[in-house]
């Protein structure tokens, strides 16, 4: 049998001391990039009093400015991009709530880049040459689809392009062509879970023995919930589409103990989300990416609002990040009381009669703010078990979380998804 760490290719096999001179050779290389070719870029590095030849350890990149969602969405489409539209080869976007998406290019060498980076995460999630992917993502501007879907093609996989939707046929397609890994969010693939069930077919009987989960956070309840019903490894893959979409990390199948950033393209800093600076390694704080290496929109210091912590590596040389938490503005607080979505994940995971499907809809009763928790049915429960379900979610609240919460538990399939993924939180409340 092939031992694992001969596969890994030449960046994964960097001394710490040599990834560190990487670093510091591609950093000081993209803060130039950056500098010369973005307008952006040049003014904000002028506001700040700093220059792309102040970076001469990687601990100076503390003193460049941040760049934030509402930086790109203030350039669009094109004002973050450091190369003439000529040599941008695609574009994908994500989705802005303010009617702009935040768009993002690629030149023939990102392509490439981004390919190589998800071929070494699937790897790493012990993907082989000649498995079959069965690509749940979901196609189009969302990087999910395509991003998976070349980087499975880069490592020499065959890939199975299913996008999202059509759960009946997706469990058809799994069970004819046999996939050995499946790449979907874990919200979608629990979905797909309950139709195994609906069609009478044990999904622990399937071809699949590795599923690479990402696009929202999930919980070690969820991995285990997703691990014992279908019988394989899962394991948690990160990017957003502003650094360059999923692959830029990824959790390793020996060890599954937090993804492994490939820190040799994406250097990695955790700040206050209040005050941003910088944060030791292990305290939890949100998430920032600066790229090494992208050619047609490099970022410097992007604030994904994310919140985790890193620590050292493990499987590989590169620091690991934690699952993410959550997202420093999908914090709700109700009451004075900080609550996120994980919290109330964990709670519906464990409660019988309901489904790990769940929506959290805030709304305003007079002065004070109010949180409805709505939950999936099993397709199975009674009307008994859902009340009984509904009255432990909201004890489960109070106790855990130290806030009161109504519970309404709906029924299966009810609740509004997107790509895959349900939309968890719903603010009602009236704009002020």
């Amino acid at each position: 049998m092939v031992d694992a760490r001969d596969l890994r290719d030449e960046g994964e096999r960097l001394s710490l001391d040599e990834l560190r001179a990487l670093q510091r050779e591609r950093l000081r290389a993209s803060l130039r990039h950056a500098y010369a070719h973005v307008p952006f870029y040049r003014a904000a590095f002028d506001k700040a009093g700093v220059h792309p030849d102040d970076c001469r350890e990687l601990a100076d990149l503390a003193r460049f400015p941040f760049t934030t969602k509402a930086d790109l969405r203030e350039n669009y489409p094109y004002g973050m991009f450091a190369v003439p539209r000529e040599r941008v080869r695609r574009i994908h976007a994500s989705s802005g709530t303010t009617g702009r998406p935040t768009v993002v290019g690629y030149t023939e060498n990102d392509l490439s880049l981004w390919a190589d980076m998800v071929a070494r995460s699937i790897r790493a999630a012990g993907g082989r040459p000649g498995d079959t992917v069965h690509v749940a993502y979901g196609y189009g501007l969302f990087t999910g689809g395509l991003g998976a879907h070349y980087g499975a093609e880069r490592l020499g996989c065959t890939v199975v392009p299913a996008s999202g939707g059509m759960t009946s046929r997706q469990v058809q397609l799994i069970q004819d062509l046999k996939p050995g890994i499946i790449m979907v969010t874990p919200s979608y693939m629990l979905t797909l879970l309950d139709e195994f069930e609906r069609q009478g077919v044990d999904p622990r009987g399937t071809s699949l023995r590795v599923g690479i989960f990402g696009a929202e956070p999930w919980t070690e309840a969820m991995r285990r919930e997703i691990e014992e019903r279908f019988a394989i490894d899962a394991v948690d893959i990160y990017g957003l589409s502003e650094v360059i979409g999923p692959g830029v990390a990824q959790e390793c199948v020996e060890t599954k103990d937090g993804l492994h950033i490939w820190e040799d393209h994406f250097y990695p800093e955790i700040v206050d989300p209040l005050t941003g600076e910088v944060l030791p390694e292990g305290e939890e704080g949100e998430l920032v990416f600066t790229s090494l290496t992208k050619e047609a929109m490099p970022v410097i210091r992007y604030r994904t609002r994310d919140l985790t912590r890193l620590l050292p590596g493990t499987a590989r040389v590169f620091r690991r990040m934690r699952k993410v938490t959550g997202r420093s503005d999908d914090m709700v607080i109700l009451r004075g009381v900080n609550l996120f979505p994980t919290q109330i994940e964990e709670i519906v995971l464990r409660t019988p009669g309901v489904a790990p499907h769940f929506q959290l809809r805030l709304t305003r009763e007079g002065r004070l703010d109010a949180l409805t928790v709505r939950a999936e049915a099993r397709p199975d429960a009674t009307p008994e078990d859902r009340d009984t379900a509904a009255r432990a979610i909201a004890a489960a609240v109070k106790d855990g979380v130290g806030v009161s919460v109504a519970v309404e538990v709906v029924d299966p399939e009810s609740l509004e998804r997107s790509v895959g993924k349900i939309r968890r939180i719903v603010d009602l409340r009236p704009r002020r």
